[in-house]
């Protein structure tokens, strides 16, 4: 297998787009770190690893603490070894229009988005750059290639992941450790789907939850159908294991974004 006898840590993994790559990541022969805000979802992913014979550790973090992130990094080193790949998932999002969104929902967003990558990165690349090995994956958006009314705040998070990781590709590119992002399209998990969602938001009078789901992915993606989870796993592992992918930014959204 392809990414036999690594050590994959991906935060944000217990659910969605992260447990998707740690599933992925997993199949291709990696030992997962499964760190999630909730513990208790983390384990899920990491019992998920388990029954695929992969070893797996299930970590709580907060990624916009550094010493939680630095209580993560060293559990995770202690129990698995050293983090080979990791993947900087953890995001959130909400909906404003611009002249209702305050600042406190602003810092909100941007604290996970763009303070959590590079609390992350920074942490990361401190184990990385001795050893002259990793890759590192941060999780931007097609919002951070395009943006979207009502999201202006979401959008700038993810704009700022993809300028800080090819910012920092290029600052320890000859050190044997590659940063990418991968920039999501329409996937069908809590982003989009549910009473909170982003098809929800955007439905249009008398239309269905459903039916506005529907509508976005034949509106907006080329290929007329949403992406999913291993969808985004299958590019990791690709981004895992490939040695001169650096400082990109590689969208995968059904033909959507340029």
């Amino acid at each position: 297998m392809i990414l036999e006898g690594k050590t994959a840590l991906i935060t944000g993994a217990g659910r969605g787009i992260g447990q998707g790559i740690a599933m992925s990541l997993a199949e291709a022969g990696a030992n997962i770190v499964a760190a999630d805000l909730d513990i208790n979802i983390a384990r899920q992913t990491a019992e998920k690893v388990q029954q695929l014979g992969r070893k797996s550790l299930a970590l709580e973090v907060d990624v916009t603490d550094p010493d939680s992130i630095h209580k993560m990094m060293q559990q995770a080193e202690e129990q698995m070894g050293p983090i080979d790949i990791a993947v900087n998932n953890a995001g959130i999002l909400s909906i404003h229009p611009i002249a209702e969104l305050s600042a406190n929902a602003w810092d909100q967003v941007m604290n996970v988005n763009a303070r959590g990558v590079f609390l992350c990165t920074q942490a990361e690349l401190a184990v990385m750059r001795p050893r002259k090995f990793g890759r590192i994956i941060n999780i931007a958006s097609i919002a951070g290639k395009v943006g979207f009314p009502n999201l202006s705040h979401y959008s700038a998070s993810k704009f700022a992941v993809i300028g800080f990781t090819n910012a920092v590709a290029k600052e320890v590119a000859a050190e044997g450790v590659t940063v990418n992002a991968l920039c999501p399209g329409i996937v069908g998990t809590g982003m989009w789907r549910g009473p909170d969602g982003l098809s929800a938001a955007w439905a249009q009078d008398g239309e269905s939850e459903e039916e506005s789901w529907e509508r976005h992915q034949k509106t907006l993606l080329p290929q007329g159908e949403a992406q999913t989870p291993e969808d985004m796993g299958q590019l990791a592992v690709y981004l895992a294991s490939a040695a001169h992918v650096t400082g990109q930014a590689i969208a995968v959204d059904g033909g959507f974004s340029l």
